[in-house]
């Protein structure tokens, strides 16, 4: 990581809060819960932010909580967000403060953006009577598949609707403490489908009195691919991946059924609705042709995260004036994963950025990825994230887009 002397308050507050923030983090890598309800993490962090000028909100549909803080002028409102809950993975890192519940590890860095979200909301308290307007703080579960933000907008969470909204993801696949961003699609929409082929069972001796649902749903899976390269613009691009297919019991025996399951990934509106008429239609129509019947099942999940030009621009300038021009990077292109910060930015202009944590040592090209179980961070930058928020924070609330 550049070590730039850091240039601004909010990055000597940065620093100066990195052992508290640590050890916050690793509180929570060390008991990681999943879903929608994360009562310790949600203690944790609101025992981080006890004593501080902060209205809690909360709402029934989740643990999560705002934490709205309101500077001396009834000014704009800017969100700040940081994700808590963890995924379903055995740790494997050998850290001294690994996971210690089976079947749960903070392996998408969602323990390091609560404990960020902490720092900026006791720096941004510290300096309160700077602030022309009001930051709200959104502490939020469930981002891990559980549509957590669609929530915790439900129960209104957020009314009355900030004016910008601004979230952090840490990565090890970014240089250390390099953020990186991108104006419009930044990570993709993300659906699931299920098609469930039903054929005729018989013997395995004589596929002519069955109807074999295997080599259908292995055409099927083919024909996708197929279809999504010869139908789908190639600037607008689509990925659908079959992850998973069962079908039988043994050798012998032609199976009555089936199941094919995947998802689909897409950056804007028209080529997911492209694609989901292309998976039924080709599925629907393969079976059709050889006797079978299919029956498709599309799952909506997150909508396209798409970050506005002026809250991107006003992020690099941000991230220049803290440690300079290096510390910014723009993307090529969007990431094909998917977040579900992307339901705010569907109602409040804003953006996400990325924020590098490769590990000391390691290369951010190749060292273990966000959701493996090997996964981990470099902790220090930490600290440029809390400056971030805060700087983010306090030029949006001063100037606007």
């Amino acid at each position: 990581m550049d070590t730039l002397t850091p240039r601004t308050p909010w990055a000597e507050a940065g620093e100066a809060l990195l052992p508290d923030l640590i050890a916050l983090r690793r509180s929570i890598h060390e008991e990681p819960e999943l879903g929608l309800f994360t009562p310790k993490t949600t203690a944790k962090a609101k025992a981080a932010l006890a004593g501080l000028p902060l209205e809690i909100r909360e709402g029934p549909s989740t643990s999560g909580f705002v934490a709205i803080l309101r500077g001396p002028q009834n000014g704009r409102t800017v969100l700040l967000r940081g994700d808590m809950d963890a995924l379903p993975l055995n740790e494997d890192t050998g850290l001294p403060f690994s996971s210690r519940v089976e079947g749960a590890m903070h392996a998408c860095g969602h323990d390091t953006h609560t404990a960020m979200l902490v720092g900026a909301a006791r720096a941004l308290c510290a300096r309160r009577e700077t602030l022309a307007g009001t930051v709200v703080f959104m502490f939020q579960p469930g981002e891990e598949g559980y549509h957590g933000a669609r929530h915790m907008l439900e129960d209104g969470l957020l009314d009355p609707l900030p004016d910008a909204a601004f979230a952090l993801h840490v990565s090890p696949n970014v240089p250390s403490g390099v953020f990186a961003g991108r104006t419009g699609p930044v990570l993709a929409a993300a659906d699931e489908f299920e098609i469930v082929v039903n054929g005729k069972g018989g013997h395995a001796s004589q596929p002519h009195d069955a109807i074999d649902p295997i080599p259908i749903a292995c055409e099927i899976v083919i024909a996708l691919q197929t279809m999504v390269t010869r139908q789908v613009p190639a600037f607008d691009p689509v990925v659908i991946t079959v992850g998973k297919i069962a079908a039988g019991t043994t050798d012998n025996v032609i199976p009555e059924q089936a199941i094919i399951l995947g998802t689909i990934r897409s950056f804007s509106e028209r080529s997911r609705a492209l694609a989901h008429e292309g998976v039924q239609r080709v599925a629907a129509n393969i079976a059709l042709a050889h006797r079978a019947e299919a029956q498709v099942e599309l799952i909506h999940g997150f909508p396209v995260t798409v970050a506005d030009g002026r809250a991107v621009a006003l992020a690099e300038q941000v991230a220049a004036d803290l440690y300079g021009e290096r510390a910014w990077r723009t993307m090529p292109a969007p990431v094909m994963g998917a977040e579900d910060f992307s339901y705010v930015l569907q109602k409040v202009l804003g953006a996400m950025v990325f924020l590098g944590a490769t590990p000391e040592g390691g290369d951010f090209r190749s060292c273990c990825a966000l959701h493996s179980n090997r996964m981990v961070l470099d902790e220090n930058v930490m600290a440029r994230g809390v400056a971030m928020h805060c700087a983010f924070a306090e030029a949006f609330l001063r100037d606007g887009f």
